[in-house]
Order: structure tokens, then C-alpha cells, then sequence
């Protein structure tokens, strides 16, 4: 099965769907099969890597509300070993349609069973709330990646999010993990971004990363020209910074994989 990891945070602005995007690129230049799923209305993961659906074409929409089956709407990218799933403008009525649906929480979950080893990674990109489509996600995935702007009110919405995950364990998936704090816009300059980062490695030292994403205009610019930061300026900070997120993700998942395997083999069932 691959690894599923959910890229949400209940703010917005905190470069969620940059991280989406941009971790899901590098980890597919590594060589590993990546699919990107979209839960987001507002499509920028999907536009942000170049994908411009027309009317007759499915997505994330379709998967969990319609009939469709994954294969359907899985979409191939500039990236040989990347793939998405995109999000379209019917995704912004799905949330009135699935209040009335029948295990409303697990409908993207039961929708990538049939995934198996297709891929090694699934990234899913999250709308900025609390949302029926995040609680999707949640519930579908093994760890959350949560992005964090190096200001104040970034780190005030932290703790309420990692409450909110706890709930998620307790009620609908009990499995799911913090993948770990990932801390964006640095800006080392300011005494602000410094303290930030210091508060958060305090109170939750063991989910943070080491590494940080920079203040880069050049992931700024990336998306407008439909293409990850390392297709668009590969010698930029911000693709550096991508790509060495993506190989602290791949170890973090072998180190877990190989924790896994010796508790098995120590507590045979």
C-alpha cells in the first residue's frame, strides 16, 4: 500500500498547497510513483501543476460524490512518475452533498482502496478549514503534514490543530500520525521568524522537521507558470529546500517502516 500523507492546517496563507505540490515533484524525481490529490475548490494544486480541465473531464469531485472509479480520474503531469487527481469547480458543492451521505467521512478513503502498490506516495492537499473534505482526508490518511508561516498567529493555530488530529484519532482514524511540523516562509532576518521557530521546537520538539522552507519569490512565481519550483527554477532556495524535504520524508518513512518491522518480529501475534 503507499504511504499516504494529508497536507492540511485550519489557516490559510501557510503554503499548504505549495508543500502539496512541490513535496509531491521532488519525491517523484527521486524516482518514487507520487499521486497528488486535490480536495481543495479553489484547484490550485491542480492548475499549479499545469492542469486545466475541460467539462467532460472528472475529478476529485466525481471519485468521492459520483461514480466514478479511480483510474477515471487520474491525470499524468510533466513528471513521468507524477500524477494527480484534480480538483474542479463542482468540488465547491460537495460539502452540501455529502452531509446526507451514507459514511460521509470515509468516502475518499474507500474510493483509493483499490489503489494497493501503485504508487508509493499519495499526497492529498486540504481546503484552509475543518472542512467535510479535510475530515475526508484525515480519515484516509497514515500521517499529516502540517505547514506553518514563522509568525504569531500561525503558531496559535498549530496547537488548536494538533487538538483537532487527537479528535480525529479518538473518533474516526485511529492510526493517523503527525508526519511533522514543517515551518515555511523563514525569514532568519527578523528576531519574529526566530522566535517562532523556537516556541514551536520547545513545545513540539518531536514533530518538527529539520528542514525549513525559505522565503523564495521564485516559489511565489512557480504557479503562475503551471509548474513545481524544481521544473520551474530548479538552482532556486526554494527548490533546494523541496528537495530536501522530500529525502527527510523518504528516511523519516524507511526509519518508521524498519521501527515497525522489529516490534513485529519482537511481539509475534
Amino acid at each position: 500500500m503507499p504511504k499516504i500523507i494529508c497536507v492540511a492546517n485550519q489557516k490559510g496563507g501557510v503554503g499548504k498547497t505549495t508543500t502539496a505540490i512541490n513535496l509531491s515533484a521532488c519525491l517523484a524525481l527521486t524516482g518514487k510513483k507520487v499521486l497528488l490529490i486535490d480536495v481543495d475548490s479553489q484547484s490550485n494544486a491542480t492548475t499549479g501543476l499545469g492542469i486545466y480541465l475541460n467539462d467532460s473531464q472528472m475529478g476529485v469531485y466525481d471519485l468521492m460524490v459520483g461514480d466514478a472509479k479511480i483510474d477515471q480520474v487520474v491525470y499524468p503531469t510533466a513528471i513521468e512518475t507524477l500524477f494527480v487527481i484534480p480538483s474542479t469547480v463542482d468540488l465547491a458543492g460537495a460539502e452540501v452533498e455529502l452531509v446526507t451521505a451514507k459514511n460521509r467521512e470515509f468516502r475518499l478513503k474507500n474510493a483509493l482502496a483499490p489503489l494497493h502498490s501503485d504508487y508509493e506516495f499519495v499526497i492529498i492537499d486540504c481546503p484552509p478549514s475543518l472542512s467535510l473534505l479535510t475530515l475526508n482526508a484525515l480519515t484516509a490518511s497514515d500521517t499529516v503534514l502540517i505547514p506553518t508561516q514563522c509568525e504569531y498567529y500561525s503558531m496559535q493555530g498549530l496547537g488548536r490543530f494538533v487538538k483537532t488530529i487527537k479528535m480525529i484519532k479518538q473518533s474516526l482514524n485511529p492510526d493517523l500520525r503527525i508526519e511533522g511540523i514543517l515551518l515555511t516562509m523563514y525569514d532568519g532576518r527578523t528576531s519574529l521568524a526566530n522566535q517562532v521557530r523556537e516556541q514551536i521546537g520547545k513545545y513540539f520538539k518531536q514533530s518538527l522537521l529539520g528542514t525549513i522552507i525559505p522565503r523564495n519569490i521564485r516559489l511565489s512565481e512557480a504557479p503562475s507558470h503551471g509548474k513545481p519550483i524544481v521544473l520551474y527554477d530548479h538552482q532556486s532556495k526554494g527548490a533546494d529546500s523541496y528537495i530536501e524535504l522530500a529525502r527527510e520524508i523518504i528516511a523519516r518513512t524507511k526509519k518508521y517502516a524498519e521501527t515497525q518491522t522489529l516490534q513485529t518480529s519482537e511481539n509475534p501475534t
